[in-house]
């Protein structure tokens, strides 16, 4: 038969759109051509494929060969689509049995040779493929694929070994769900390594327990890197259902999906990092660090040295827990629901109080963080220089009397933060962070004498209503580490302690003779 149909599937954004390849051989001069809007990547498919038949014992037909991409008005890149064409060309030219290929979708790129080689996006085309399907791909991907349950596919080494399995003359073997434990990521980070900062480590607590963004400033060397570091380590492990969403995104992004399996995400990225590489896009696809973060945390150091188009970028998606790409090739959604920890120093030069910058460049460079991102970042806090006096009393001379609180390991704090988001998913079904307007009326009732000191401090701080609501969702985490069922007039106030940014700049702003 002249013409065979095999499936595949593209990878677009975080779905694999299904792909039919039509594979038709005429009479005429020897020629290969594709259509159906290839990419180039793809356009070089002839030659791997012609190489590999022909390096894997077959014959390459010296015929007219027209392959066809349905639908043709769906962009494709990439080698992934080099297994799918060759057994297209293979069985349209008689040297496959065509009679159980629909059964089958194919991916995976070949090598000169016919040995098979890893694509990414394997997981999501894995997750896309209907129960009656069989996934056929290679080697390199079986891992990957065997953290989906209930997953349809086999494998193989080399292009010969596919052919086989089609004609009944040697089965493939098949991929097995292999549970992927989720070892400790982050070995070696714990609270304890934190000197001192007690107030600073409370507030870490809170907003890993309510799903909070949080922004701490203050001198260089004051701790503000370590306590956001180990913020992921308090964290609970993800669910089945949040590990898949993050290994989609992984697999897409080339990261490695069983090595990061259920650990929650934590990305840095520098702050030279660009639009592109934050929010996701670029001329081939590739996620940004913010779906890259997904379920997890986004780590900026030095805040303000962001550009500021970046950082107003991040605006929409703090909000709407997406982010929607609209491009000339393409429009997608993605995932974005990360929690945002911010550090800074409150001047360019470090330290804002050590004189060597003057009030409009402290000003210019406070004013990098516009006012609709603080808005969007419930807790805000002050980290301090650590006091010589908490130092381990084994860097201490022995003379010297030390003051030593009682270390805070993240054990010690995971277990309360799983303690409080428990009450929160039971009560409302999401995390505190993540209560919309209605439900933060539903569930963060004040009584009068709360509700009369919040509003006044709200007008006295000049604060949005968008704060306002985030003060209301902040105290409602306090309520719950304390295992209150009602929000308390000291809930509000430590929630409402915990703007000091919006304080400290409100009053540098007014009053410059202050320091």
């Amino acid at each position: 038969m002249a013409l065979a149909v095999v499936y595949a599937r593209s990878a677009f954004g975080i779905e694999a759109p299904l792909i039919t390849i039509e594979v038709h051989i005429s009479a005429g001069l020897p020629a290969f051509n594709l259509v159906g809007l290839p990419h180039r990547s793809i356009s070089e498919a002839r030659e791997r494929v012609r190489s590999a038949i022909i390096n894997s014992g077959f014959t390459f037909p010296a015929q007219r060969i027209t392959i066809n991409l349905s639908p043709a008005d769906l962009p494709k890149h990439g080698s992934r689509f080099d297994l799918a064409i060759a057994v297209g060309v293979l069985s349209a030219s008689g040297q496959i049995n065509q009679q159980h290929l629909h059964h089958y979708e194919f991916l995976g790129e070949l090598a000169l040779s016919g040995e098979l080689r890893h694509v990414e996006g394997i997981l999501v085309a894995g997750l896309a493929l209907p129960p009656d399907k069989t996934l056929v791909s290679s080697q390199a991907n079986r891992n990957e694929l065997s953290v989906l349950p209930n997953i349809n596919a086999l494998s193989a080494l080399h292009l010969r070994e596919v052919v086989a399995h089609l004609n009944n003359t040697q089965a493939l073997i098949p991929i097995t769900h292999t549970p992927q434990p989720a070892e400790e990521y982050f070995q070696g980070l714990d609270f304890a390594d934190v000197m001192g900062q007690a107030p600073a480590k409370r507030a870490c607590l809170v907003a890993a327990a309510g799903g909070h963004n949080l922004l701490m400033y203050g001198p260089p060397g004051s701790g503000k890197t370590m306590l956001a570091q180990r913020i992921a380590t308090i964290l609970p492990a993800l669910s089945q259902q949040q590990a898949l969403e993050n290994a989609s995104i992984n697999s897409v992004g080339g990261l490695n999906v069983n090595a990061l399996w259920r650990q929650r995400p934590f990305r840095q990225p520098h702050h030279s990092a660009s639009i592109p590489a934050l929010i996701g896009g670029g001329v081939r696809f590739s996620p940004g660090e913010i779906s890259l973060a997904h379920n997890g945390v986004l780590f900026l150091d030095e805040l303000p040295e962001f550009t500021a188009n970046a950082l107003e970028h991040l605006r929409q998606p703090l909000e709407a827990k997406t982010i929607t790409l609209a491009k000339a090739q393409y429009n997608m959604t993605l995932p974005a629901n990360f929690q945002l920890i911010a550090a800074m120093n409150p001047s360019p030069t470090g330290d804002i109080y050590d004189g060597r910058s003057t009030y409009d460049q402290n000003m210019r460079y406070l004013q990098k963080v516009s006012g609709p991102l603080l808005d969007r970042i419930d807790i805000q806090i002050e980290v301090k220089k650590v006091n010589l006096n908490q130092v381990n009393s084994v860097s201490m001379p022995s003379h010297a009397p030390a003051i030593i609180e009682p270390e805070v390991r993240s054990a010690q704090l995971k277990t309360q933060v799983i303690g409080a988001q428990r009450i929160q998913l039971k009560r409302q079904g999401v995390l505190n962070a993540h209560l919309c307007p209605k439900r933060i009326n539903e569930f963060c009732i004040l009584d009068t004498l709360s509700e009369d000191f919040l509003s006044c401090a709200i007008e006295e701080l000049g604060l949005t209503a968008r704060v306002y609501h985030r003060v209301l969702k902040v105290s409602r985490t306090l309520a719950d580490l304390d295992a209150s069922d009602s929000i308390e007039l000291p809930h509000i106030q430590t929630a409402l302690s915990y703007r000091a940014f919006d304080r400290f700049v409100h009053h540098y702003a007014r009053h410059e003779q202050l320091l």
